[in-house]
Formats: structure tokens, C-alpha cells, sequence
């Protein structure tokens, strides 16, 4: 996996982040950069830290599954890319307040974070620099997630759900990659 790939794996797991984040920034009814950046840390912190999770639990199991290690990033990132398309399409803001308390933003940064947990379990398989992908994925959430708050303080919800389907696309198109180069099938990419 190549620089450009984990730069587009960084921004689609962010988009769950800043989605949340646009929700955030709607609910305040003046932009409180404090408070993003409080989002932007905690967001970043636990989406470069469950890749970390995810790469030693695929390091521990990775003898077992060599032989499908394709099929099985294939399958994560679809389901993971799946779930953000349909996220998407679905109606209702969650988490559409401006409480940026500890215990609400572990809640929201763990749930958030949980398609990167699996993300990391493919980067081990797949050999990633492991540094340069949650050093990626953590500021390019951190960057997105206070830009989200300030584009939902401007803009509400506009691009919340656009955001979702962007990411659920990247995640799958990268899928359907890793799994053609292990085939070794013209690449799209």
C-alpha cells in the first residue's frame, strides 16, 4: 500500500469523525474553537490509536491468514464502506449536541474509531508502515474533524452525509484494489 492509498484509507476513515464533528458544530450557536479542538483531539488521538489495536491483532494471526489476507481486507473495508453508505442515506443527525465532556467524547471517539480498529488488522496483513499510517490517519482526522465543526457551524448539515458517502466509496474502491493486485488483475488504480 502506497503513500497516495493510505493518504485516501486517512480520509475515509475521517469521515465518520467528520460527520459527528459537522453535528457538533451545528448544535453551537457560535463557533467555539476551544471546543473543536477538543473534538479534532479526541477524534484523531483514538483514530490513529485503533489502527495500532488492529495491526498487532492481525501481526498476531497473520501466519494463519496469508493465504486470504486479500479477501479478508476486501471483505472489512466493503462491510466498513457498506455501513458508511448507508449511514448516509439515513435520515437522523445523532449526537447533534455541543457537549465536548470527556465521557461524551470517549463514547463518540470509540465509535467513531471502530471501522479503524479493522483497518489496522489489514494493514497488517499487508505489510503497511504502520507509523505513516496512524501518524495519516490521525492528522488528517484531527484536520477534518475541526474543519467539521466549523463547517456545521456555518453550514449545518449540508455535507454531513455527503462526507459519509465519500468514505464508504474510498473504503470499498480500495477494497476492490488490494483484492485485484493479489489476484493480479489490471489494476484501477
Amino acid at each position: 500500500m502506497g503513500f497516495l492509498e493510505i493518504i485516501l484509507v486517512s480520509i475515509a476513515l475521517a469521515m465518520d469523525a467528520f460527520a459527528v464533528a459537522i453535528c457538533k458544530g451545528l448544535a453551537m450557536s457560535k463557533m467555539n474553537w476551544k471546543k473543536a479542538m477538543i473534538v479534532g483531539l479526541y477524534f484523531g488521538i483514538f483514530q490513529a490509536l485503533m489502527p495500532m489495536i488492529g495491526f498487532f491483532l492481525g501481526s498476531r494471526f497473520e501466519s494463519i491468514v496469508t493465504s486470504i489476507d486479500h479477501w479478508i481486507a476486501f471483505i472489512l473495508l466493503s462491510i466498513i464502506g457498506g455501513k458508511m453508505i448507508k449511514d448516509a442515506f439515513e435520515n437522523t443527525c445523532q449526537n447533534c449536541d455541543d457537549d465536548t465532556s470527556p465521557k461524551a467524547m470517549l463514547m463518540l471517539a470509540i465509535a467513531t474509531s471502530i471501522d479503524a480498529l479493522a483497518v489496522g488488522i489489514m494493514f497488517a496483513f499487508l505489510n503497511v508502515n504502520l507509523i505513516v499510517a496512524t501518524s495519516s490517519i490521525g492528522v488528517i482526522t484531527f484536520v477534518l474533524a475541526i474543519l467539521g465543526v466549523k463547517i456545521g457551524n456555518i453550514f449545518g448539515d449540508k455535507y454531513e452525509k455527503k462526507a459519509e458517502l465519500v468514505g464508504g466509496c474510498i473504503l470499498i474502491l480500495m477494497g476492490i484494489k488490494i483484492l485485484l493486485e493479489h489476484l493480479e488483475i489490471v489494476m484501477i488504480f
